[in-house]
């Protein structure tokens, strides 16, 4: 990356691709960040650089890569890729960590389970300038992307039906308005809901605290 790359990110702030480390912190803060990107649309951790984007550097470079690489490749399961530059900035270092999105999602906090949980597995990602845990509803939808498992073929039933219905007179729907309306456990909805993201016949939004709904995809 170019001296002039990183001055642009800097002055781009904080967004769902970039995000600011004033100093590193632990491996296992510092995964929850590296899974966020690599579940979401990939992006960029710059250290030494503080929340309004003063550049503030770092000290130990050989440290602060231990500690990047234990994170992603013991801290994260499974590991997760990333590149690591070092660029000098006003006579200060900042250190570059780039991950890219990742094919093999939904990426987790090492729970060393053998096989994934839904109900235990610390899943994360981008949401607009934060690193959040994923509801469930989103990790059936990473997991299916990464099988390719989009539903060609989905015949739209009662409970379809009422979600439409909804839709003609409503913006968006959520996990709970259709359980309460079609009078079904909330585990039933959600799954209804995902099926329909994986048709492509809805889409799932994300606000900044992490709250979901659902839109009619066209």
């Amino acid at each position: 990356m170019k001296r002039s790359e990183l001055k642009e990110l800097i002055e781009g702030g904080e967004n769902i691709h970039c995000e600011f480390k004033r100093k590193f912190s632990t491996a296992e803060r510092i995964s929850k960040e590296m899974i966020a990107f690599a579940n979401t649309k990939g992006g960029f951790i710059l250290f030494g650089i503080d929340d309004n984007k003063d550049i503030v550097g770092v000290e130990s470079e050989k440290s602060e890569t231990e500690l990047i690489s234990d994170a992603a490749l013991n801290c994260c399961e499974p590991p997760v890729d990333f590149n690591i530059e070092y660029i000098d900035m006003n006579g200060k270092e900042i250190v570059v960590v780039e991950v890219p999105e990742s094919d093999k999602k939904p990426h987790r906090l090492q729970d060393y389970l053998t096989d994934f949980d839904i109900n235990k597995a610390v899943v994360t990602i981008r949401v607009n300038d934060k690193s959040i845990q994923a509801s469930k509803e989103m990790v059936r939808i990473l997991r299916a992307q990464t099988n390719e498992l989009q539903l060609k073929k989905y015949s739209v039933g009662p409970i379809e039906k009422v979600v439409f219905d909804y839709l003609t007179r409503n913006e968006s729907i959520t996990v709970k308005t259709l359980s309460s309306l079609a009078n079904l456990s909330e585990r039933r909805a959600s799954r209804t809901l995902v099926k329909l993201v994986r048709a492509n016949l809805l889409m799932i939004h994300i606000k900044d605290n992490g709250e979901e709904y659902f839109t009619n995809a066209g």
